[in-house]
């Protein structure tokens, strides 16, 4: 708790050292979240801040001995107030923390609302851990408060993910856990799956490859990319440029023999070819020529496509990314598609109700499972599985979980994920890693989103002008006790 509430006003103090020169209020309640508060109290005190603390739940009422002393070594540096109505210029919450579920009640209930007012008038809202009357784990609330700032402490809960419009910018701090849990940790490894993975600007870097300064296109690796059934050119389009714009050597795009003129034109560095339909073709443009391959983008679901997926599988044993109607001729069954996977690095990027038909469950089921429904799909393709959505996470078929909590709704268009699926391609074809694909991928994708200035008027020829910014601006590391950041988003 002291280290958690240091960090806490440490930071606090960073980011806000303008608006304390005015004061602070804090909203304390009677857990270990207000227990933080009162150590937030008391530090911002100590440092020459004018504090004033509302306690929702009085010392006697306290669920926490440990918030009972934090408040006993505060309360003398401190202004003690039932309520607080006047306009503030920085408000603290410290109501309610990870273990609350449900909804707020009586006074906690109360608070929230004023807080909400303040945060309306034009105060500016920290809240500890988790904004108070939101879910840590699902991200579910019937109310709660909505801060401009979230400090996590020891890393970024479930429910900030699921629910960032609420939470403003999130940042991760390190309160000592690995130290103190270490053995802990130890003793459950065998007996649970490892703690998901948040994969920013520093991870994605670390798994790039660079390109030499004599790299040629062989050396920068070819993708082919398969799609564009009847009436459907365009995604195979930004799935190439997308490619293009990734650092690819070269692209072989294979489509349905109408669309091979529409696809030329728009593309025109890229090589054209009809749909394959011999094994010879296979092997001559795909086995021997190709260090990955995109199978679905536009392909259309028909009888016809599921075979054509089935003999570039059968006879090639590239790596591949599944997207789209590739995994929709498989609806409700994956057993005969991990089949076809087998021996090579297999990544699928499936939206959610893509995700549903291939596993063959009920789609209103996926979203609230979100950071644990790909495991078992993983491991029967025995491939890794990126759902699409906010975050993505990644399932490995080893029971490896990666999140990404990049981007904007700007990638909520048709299109976007064939964007990806070139993005995700040409890592695929550059490192043989279908997890290194699929998370550096989503990342770019993702922060791509985030360098168009608005969501409403971008359209997706923005984002791939955005990917070069993306892959080549570096993001400054957090400094600690900072362990991770997210920038806010619309609400």
């Amino acid at each position: 708790m002291q280290r958690a509430g240091t960090a806490a006003a440490g930071e606090i103090s960073r980011r806000y050292s303008e608006r304390l020169r005015s004061g602070v209020v804090v909203f304390t309640g009677p857990g270990n979240n207000g227990g933080d508060g009162w150590v937030v109290a008391g530090t911002l005190a100590r440092w020459g801040v004018e504090v004033t603390v509302v306690e929702v739940a009085k010392a006697t009422k306290a669920k926490s001995p440990d918030a009972v002393t934090e408040r006993e070594a505060a309360i003398d540096s401190v202004k003690l107030a039932d309520s607080f109505d006047d306009d503030a210029a920085l408000v603290i919450d410290a109501l309610l923390g990870t273990g609350f579920e449900g909804d707020p009640r009586g006074n906690v209930s109360e608070a929230i609302a004023t807080i909400n007012e303040l945060h309306g008038r034009g105060a500016h809202v920290a809240a500890l851990d988790v904004p108070s009357g939101l879910d840590a784990t699902t991200g579910q609330h019937s109310t709660c408060v909505v801060a401009d700032v979230t400090l996590s402490f020891g890393g970024i809960k479930r429910g900030l993910l699921l629910a960032r419009d609420c939470c403003g910018e999130i940042v991760a701090l390190d309160i000592g856990l690995d130290d103190l849990s270490a053995r802990a940790t130890k003793e459950r490894a065998t007996r649970e799956s490892s703690l998901p993975i948040l994969v920013d600007g520093e991870w994605v870097r670390s798994r790039i490859p660079p390109i030499r300064f004599d790299a040629h296109k062989g050396i920068r690796k070819h993708l082919a990319v398969v799609g564009g059934g009847k009436g459907m050119p365009g995604a195979v389009v930004l799935a190439s440029r997308a490619a293009l714009r990734s650092g690819i050597g070269l692209v072989r795009v294979l489509v349905a023999p109408e669309n091979v003129s529409p696809v030329l034109a728009a593309v025109p560095s890229a090589l054209i070819s009809e749909w394959p339909s011999s094994e010879n073709q296979i092997t001559a443009e795909i086995s021997k020529w190709a260090d990955a391959v995109v199978i679905g983008p536009g392909l259309g679901k028909s009888n016809e496509t599921r075979s054509l997926v089935e003999r570039i599988l059968r006879d090639s044993k590239v790596p591949v990314l599944l997207d789209a109607d590739a995994l929709n001729v498989f609806e409700g069954d994956a057993k005969s598609l991990g089949k076809l996977l087998e021996g090579r690095p297999a990544l699928i990027t499936p939206h959610v109700a893509e995700f549903a038909r291939l596993a063959g469950i009920d789609v209103k089921t996926v979203p609230g499972d979100r950071f644990d429904v790909g495991l078992d799909l993983a491991r029967q393709l025995g491939a890794t599985v990126l759902l699409k959505g906010s975050p993505t996470v990644i399932f490995t078929p080893d029971g490896d979980r990666h999140v990404i909590a990049r981007g904007t709704a700007a990638l909520g268009t048709g299109g976007s994920g064939d964007l990806l699926d070139g993005i995700a391609g040409t890592v695929l074809a550059q490192t043989q890693d279908a997890t290194v694909a699929g998370s550096c991928a989503a990342w770019v994708h993702g922060r791509a989103a985030e360098f168009c200035e608005y969501v409403r008027g971008t359209t997706l020829e923005d984002v791939l002008y955005a990917l070069p910014r993306a892959w080549n601006e570096i993001e400054p590391a957090p400094e600690a006790p900072v362990l991770a950041e997210l920038p806010a988003v619309a609400r």
